[in-house]
C-alpha cells in the first residue's frame, strides 16, 4: 500500500489557464477512454469528495484523498501539472479546471443520467434474489454492465488489491445508482452449495478486496477506527438513527449502557430510510469482515452487539 503522505505539487494560484485548459481535456480523455483510467478517475471524485453537495473543496478523508491523487499521477504522469493541493485537505479550487463553488460533480451527474436510461432502473425491487441471476441480469444491461466492469478493475483479485481504492469504487458504484438497483444488488443471497452464486455474490459485495483484512480487525477497532474518519463517523451516524434508533434513543455513545442491550432489545427498523444508510455503509470501514475472537471477557458483549449491528441481515430478511 502507499506511504501517507501529502502530494504538494503546486499551488492552486500560480496554476495558468494553459494548464488548467490542458487538464480539462486530459479528464475529458480520461473519462472517455472507458478504461483503467476511468476507473481510477472515479475513484479520485469519491475519495476526495468532489461531488459532496457544499464540500467547499474539503476532502474528509484526507489521506485516502492525496493516496489516489498519487495513483492518478503515477499511472497518468501528465495529470501532474493539473494537482493541487495543501497539507491540510485537497484543494480543488482549480483541480482540472474546476472552481470550487461547483456543487455538483459533473462524472457522478453523467452516471446518474445514464443509470436512467438503464432497463433495470425501471424494474421494482422484489426480496429473495438470487446474487447470480441479480449478476447476470446487470450483465446483460449496457449500463448496469459498464459500471459494474469499472469497479471491477480497481477491486480485481488478480492484481495486488488496494483495499481503501477499492471501497471508494464500491461507494462510487452504488450511490450513483438508482436505489431500487442497489437494493437488488445488496440484499441478494444464495443458497448454501451454490457456487456460482456465491462467487457471483463475492463480486457484487465487494469481497474479498474491500472487506478482508488479515488479521480480521475486532469490531470494538472497526467502530473506533470509522469515528476517527469524519466520513465514516456520519455514515455511521445516520446508520444507527436510521435503524437502530432504540439503541440510538437509549444510549447514545455510551459504552456501558451499550453492554446490557441483548439482541432482544434492539428492534431495527428496516424501513427505506433503514436500507439507504445501510447501503450507504458499502465502501467504508463499517463493511470490513470484523470478529470478537481473542477479546477479554468484559469485551465481549460489547464486540458482539456491534458486530450484531453492522452484519446482521435479520433487518432485511
Amino acid at each position: 500500500s502507499y506511504s501517507i503522505f501529502t502530494v504538494l505539487l503546486m499551488y492552486f494560484t500560480s496554476i495558468s489557464t494553459t494548464q488548467t485548459t490542458d487538464c480539462i481535456h486530459l479528464r475529458e480523455q480520461c473519462v472517455s477512454a472507458a478504461n483503467e483510467c476511468e476507473s481510477v478517475w472515479n475513484v479520485v471524485e469519491d475519495v476526495c469528495n468532489i461531488s459532496v453537495l457544499g464540500n467547499r473543496c474539503k476532502a474528509e478523508d484526507t489521506i485516502g484523498c492525496n493516496r489516489i491523487i498519487q495513483v492518478l499521477a503515477e499511472k497518468y504522469p501528465e495529470f501532474k501539472n493539473c494537482i493541487c493541493t495543501t497539507d491540510n485537505f485537497c484543494s480543488f479550487m482549480t483541480f482540472l479546471g474546476r472552481q470550487c463553488t461547483t456543487t455538483k460533480d459533473n462524472i457522478s451527474t453523467e452516471t446518474k443520467i445514464q443509470w436512467s436510461l438503464s432497463t433495470l432502473s425501471k424494474k421494482p425491487y422484489r426480496t429473495n434474489r438470487t446474487c447470480l441471476d441479480v449478476n447476470k441480469e446487470c450483465v446483460e444491461d449496457e449500463v448496469c454492465n459498464k459500471q459494474l466492469s469499472l469497479y471491477l478493475k480497481i477491486c480485481s483479485v488478480n492484481k495486488n488489491c488496494n483495499m481503501e481504492e477499492c471501497q471508494g469504487a464500491i461507494r462510487f458504484f452504488y450511490q450513483n445508482m438508482p436505489f431500487e438497483v442497489a437494493q437488488m444488488m445488496t440484499f441478494c443471497d444464495c443458497i448454501q452449495h451454490d457456487e456460482s452464486c456465491h462467487r457471483a455474490k463475492e463480486l457484487l459485495h465487494g469481497k474479498p478486496c474491500a472487506v478482508t483484512a488479515v488479521p480480521p480487525p475486532s469490531c470494538l477497532n472497526v467502530i473506533r477506527i470509522c469515528e476517527e474518519n469524519e466520513l465514516c463517523r456520519k455514515k455511521y451516524t445516520t446508520f444507527r438513527s436510521k435503524c437502530w434508533r432504540h439503541v440510538t434513543k437509549r444510549c447514545y455513545g455510551d459504552e456501558a449502557c451499550l453492554e446490557t442491550l441483548i439482541k432482544g432489545d434492539m428492534p431495527c427498523s428496516a424501513n427505506p430510510d433503514c436500507k439507504a444508510a445501510y447501503i450507504s455503509n458499502w465502501g467504508t470501514m463499517l463493511r470490513v469482515e470484523c470478529t470478537c475472537q481473542n477479546l477479554l471477557p468484559a469485551e465481549q458483549a460489547l464486540c458482539k452487539l456491534f458486530h450484531h449491528m453492522l452484519h446482521s441481515t435479520s433487518c432485511f430478511s
